[in-house]
């Protein structure tokens, strides 16, 4: 096989990513056969995905072998697991809830830990950063906003979290200095929103610019201009429809 020739299967794929994502982005136009066809598809395989990884890599792999190998361990899951199904036999739906209370108390046991570290613990760890450090005897306080450790990015931290926190506090009349803390409260909030907006927002772009990146690859010779042709045809098919669909409704 000559080298610039693509592989029949990279060069199927190609084509239906291309499509699938034509078909999406066709909503920009509006709700029409093609988007619902790709958002459907979506939806189906990516459920047969995980239906496909749970019993080969949870039922197969994780119960199935340990039962081979004597480790009866995993039949406690499996029987929670069970229990949750009942919940469809009306007579004997009150043991679901002991699957859900253990699940629930399961989940909550591993998650409050982890957000407790994460949102308390981690904050006031930052907040109490030393200032100034020690080196050869001298005292240094650093000015640069790239280190999270440095002086001033302490300062601000602390600040941000102490004005927030009195933002919160009703119990004192935010006037006067509580007034302008309470406001610098706010701007940090805002910055903060702002921040977590801007991560969501650059996160779609790199997904946009990836799809686009592929689009532009797959309308290549090598791959047969897909994106050339199936945006040709996606068009004709969205023409064709509006056409139709006016067409019936003057008709109606």
């Amino acid at each position: 096989m000559p080298e610039h020739l693509i592989p029949t299967s990279n060069l199927i794929g190609g084509w239906v990513a291309v499509g699938l994502t034509l078909f999406i982005f066709s909503f920009l136009y509006k709700d029409n056969p093609l988007f619902k066809l790709g958002e459907h598809l979506y939806v189906g395989i990516s459920v047969g995905y995980s239906v496909v990884v749970v019993w080969f890599e949870v039922f197969i792999r994780l119960v199935w072998q340990e039962l081979t190998k004597g480790n009866y361990e995993p039949l406690i899951p499996v029987m929670i697991g069970l229990l949750i199904w009942t919940r469809f036999i009306p007579k004997i739906a009150w043991l679901s809830r002991l699957a859900f209370a253990f699940v629930v108390g399961f989940g909550s046991g591993v998650a409050i830990p982890r957000v407790v570290s994460s949102y308390i613990l981690k904050q006031i760890e930052d907040t109490v950063n030393p200032l100034v450090t020690m080196a050869g005897g001298s005292v240094s306080f650093s000015l640069s906003f790239a280190n999270p450790q440095s002086g001033i990015n302490t300062i601000i931290l602390l600040i941000g979290v102490v004005t927030v926190l009195f933002y919160f506090f009703f119990s004192v009349e935010h006037a006067g200095f509580g007034y302008a803390t309470a406001r610098a409260g706010i701007y940090f909030l805002m910055i903060g929103f702002g921040a977590a907006f801007g991560y969501t927002v650059m996160s779609r772009m790199s997904l946009l610019i990836g799809r686009f990146a592929d689009l532009i690859k797959f309308s290549s010779s090598d791959y047969g201009y897909a994106t050339l042709v199936l945006l040709a045809a996606t068009i004709a098919t969205l023409v064709s429809w509006e056409l139709r669909r006016r067409r019936s409704g003057g008709a109606e």
